[in-house]
């Protein structure tokens, strides 16, 4: 647990989390009570500095990115520390603010297990091209994420040590406002894990819904459409997919007001689980992630939370369509003929393919209701794009070149990385139904063609998909993740949502 300080006499925000209590300041003296230095070096200060030369020489330590080597201070210059922690920066000149941050994560398992209780930060024996302020900034980012845990339901919980890291800087002003959006940014991510990280016990369409309410104090409208208002609004899929269930659905619309332009729309499939319905998902371990399946909806949670923490100058609606997909007496069937919003009929082929049916009354509803100038949809929504790219990529899904532009340069930004995949009407035969408007399914091809029913709910409007199946959930503590939920797409919409012209 550490409390990451960037040392300073004014207290900008504090974020709160399982993993603990993280506070930002920033200073331009040295902490007088710090027991660890962590000094970050590139390789050229290998060299120039007799004194790392020597104990680097001697420990054949090089300064690679992340690259650590730890020594007890007394008897070397840094005798007034108890321990030195040495940390490679690679080039420094060539770090980006994603690196800055793995570099933080890094320096948080490089003192698991240790002592260290208050740490110094010494980074002035590099000159980082992003600039100090960005550079402690995205450190202290690394920090806070990789130090999430999540121990909600463990009856003897692990007591971690609180640790102080103090970050020295030159440009206070440039500092304090970069690390308070980079704080909201991280809180967004922690809820966002929150909620994947819940089981279906704790997270379902209320309780999804009571979570966004907390969004209201930070200057957000949080509507809430209901059983009742749904079927008033016709949405006749998202019904379909949430009948099932003793718990019903909702739609829940999150809006962030910080200009007066034409908005845009993000949209999360939020199936709170999985059951795959009558085409039931039969495999174990398939069947124990569907508590993920809305991780998309977390995304967008987290991403209008950083928004609103961080009074961004944007106007972004977020639409999450929230709904238990279950087996009962009143669950819909397989060859069942629905009705969406926009009128549409749809023939169910495969109950299991329910998150694009609950966000295609969802895309329609954002449209004729808020006509923004862009969607983006986030959904964990094909096996078949796991296969395609793993969950090194997120798959993109767009015939608007200026989006996939954006999102692809907001994706290498943060390190959420996106693909393009086709999305192509030469493959709307394989949505074609004998006695509806469309199927649910395409017939040989899935990512696309799931796209592509999407697609059919969308008129007019700029319109791109992501399927982060795959990217929702880690099986082990790496880089900024910690092992379950990722928080996927928080960071990435919210660089798109800030940089998007």
């Amino acid at each position: 647990m550490f409390r990451v300080t960037a040392v300073a006499t004014l207290l900008l925000a504090s974020f709160s989390s399982q993993a603990g209590q993280f506070t930002i300041k920033t200073t331009n003296t040295i902490s007088d009570t710090a027991d660890t230095l962590l000094l970050l070096v590139s390789p050229e200060q290998l060299t120039s500095n007799p004194q790392i030369a020597a104990i680097s020489k001697q420990e054949n330590f090089t300064a690679t990115h992340g690259n650590t080597l730890t020594w007890l201070a007394p008897g070397t210059p840094y005798s007034q520390y108890q321990r030195v922690l040495l940390m490679g920066t690679g080039e420094a000149e060539k770090l980006t603010a994603y690196q800055a941050s793995l570099l933080g994560a890094a320096s948080v398992r490089s003192l698991e297990g240790s002592a260290a209780s208050n740490i110094q930060l010494d980074a002035s024996l590099i000159s980082p091209a992003i600039g100090q302020a960005e550079f402690l900034a995205q450190f202290s980012h690394g920090v806070n994420l990789s130090s999430y845990t999540f121990d909600r339901y463990l009856s003897e919980k692990k007591a971690a040590p609180q640790r102080n890291l103090y970050l020295l800087s030159s440009d206070q002003s440039a500092a304090d406002t970069r690390l308070a959006q980079l704080n909201a940014l991280s809180e967004g991510v922690a809820l966002a894990r929150d909620l994947i990280n819940e089981p279906a016990s704790g997270i379902y369409p209320e309780t999804f819904v009571k979570q966004a309410l907390a969004l209201r104090k930070l200057g957000a409208k949080v509507t809430v459409l209901d059983e009742k208002a749904l079927e008033k609004a016709g949405m006749g899929a998202i019904l379909a997919v949430g009948r099932g269930s003793a718990r019903p659905p909702r739609m829940l619309l999150v809006h962030w007001e910080g200009s007066k332009q034409q908005p845009v729309a993000l949209v999360g499939k939020g199936i709170t689980f999985d059951t795959g319905g009558y085409n039931l998902k039969t495999q174990a371990d398939s069947i124990l992630r569907m508590t993920s399946d809305m991780a998309g909806a977390a995304a967008v949670l987290g991403t209008m939370h950083t928004l609103a923490r961080q009074k961004a100058p944007v106007n972004v609606i977020g639409v999450m369509a929230l709904a238990e997909n279950m087996i009962s007496d009143r669950a819909y069937l397989p060859g069942d003929v629905i009705k969406a919003g926009n009128g549409k009929t749809i023939e169910i082929i495969n109950t299991d393919a329910e998150g694009r049916l609950v966000l295609a009354d969802a895309l329609w509803h954002v449209e004729t209701n808020y006509k923004p100038r862009a969607i983006v949809d986030i959904a964990t929504l094909t096996g078949s794009k796991v296969t395609a790219v793993g969950n090194y990529y997120a798959g993109l899904f767009s015939n608007d070149e200026q989006l996939v532009a954006q999102l692809t340069k907001a994706g290498e930004a943060v390190h959420e990385r996106v693909w393009r995949l086709p999305l192509s009407d030469d493959m709307l035969p394989e949505l074609k139904s004998m006695k509806a408007d469309l199927r649910n399914t395409g017939r040989s091809t899935g990512a696309s063609t799931a796209a592509l029913f999407l697609n059919q709910f969308v008129s007019e409007t700029p319109f791109a998909h992501l399927d982060i199946a795959g990217n929702a959930l880690s099986d082990s503590s790496k880089g900024l993740h910690t092992e379950g939920g990722t928080g996927f797409g928080v960071r990435l919409l919210t660089e798109w949502v800030l940089t998007a012209e």
